[in-house]
């Protein structure tokens, strides 16, 4: 336990990227229910839209740690890396979870199932790793504003520096598109794996 008080004491920043974590997602599930379940619309329009704020709150924390004289870590990266992430997918996470949730307490349409073909598939990853990329720059240019804007390029070293979190990005992007659309477009059918055992 005390290990846990001395890493929060460390990490502020870890706090705060966990707490709009769980921020994100307490908006998200009250605002569903509020909507759904108690019919309350104007109260779930308003949940809801406070997501974004959230993502607002890290960043700001994020800034005024760094003109504190804070030395950038693992944390401060992390914290423009949820910031690109919840922005850019956050929309999408919201009409996952609207449509669960519209199906389940107001007889609303089934979730449409992923599709099985190669084009369909292929389509949906392009478009979900093109996302990808604007998270990963929508971050990329958080961190460039807390490097030359809010610290100094000494002081924020560990956000671009050899294994910082710009080259990280960059891994994230590759690996996304080689276990997405590259994935999908070199994967065979499952017929032409029948053929081929055959």
């Amino acid at each position: 336990m005390d290990r846990i008080f001395e890493f929060i004491a460390e990490n502020p920043m870890a706090v705060v990227i966990a707490a709009g974590e769980i921020g994100f997602w307490v908006c998200i599930v009250l605002g569903l229910v509020a909507r759904y379940v108690f019919r309350l619309r104007r109260t779930s329009v308003v949940l809801l839209a406070l997501t974004p704020v959230i993502d607002v709150g890290v960043l700001v924390a994020t800034m005024i740690d760094l003109s504190g004289g804070g030395q950038a870590g693992f944390v401060h990266g992390l914290a423009a890396v949820y910031l690109g992430f919840s922005v850019v997918f956050g929309p999408s996470m919201i009409r996952w979870a609207d449509v669960r949730f519209a199906h389940r307490f107001a007889g609303g349409p089934a979730p449409v199932k992923r599709p099985k073909g190669r084009a369909e598939r292929l389509k949906i990853e392009w478009r979900e790793w093109g996302k990808c990329l604007a998270a990963c720059g929508l971050a990329a240019a958080v961190m460039a504003l807390l490097i030359f804007v809010v610290g100094t390029p000494e002081q924020t070293r560990g956000l671009w520096a050899d294994g910082g979190w710009l080259p990280r990005m960059g891994m994230v992007a590759g690996i996304w598109f080689l276990a997405g659309p590259f994935w999908v477009m070199t994967s065979k059918k499952p017929n032409e794996r029948e053929r081929v055992s055959q």
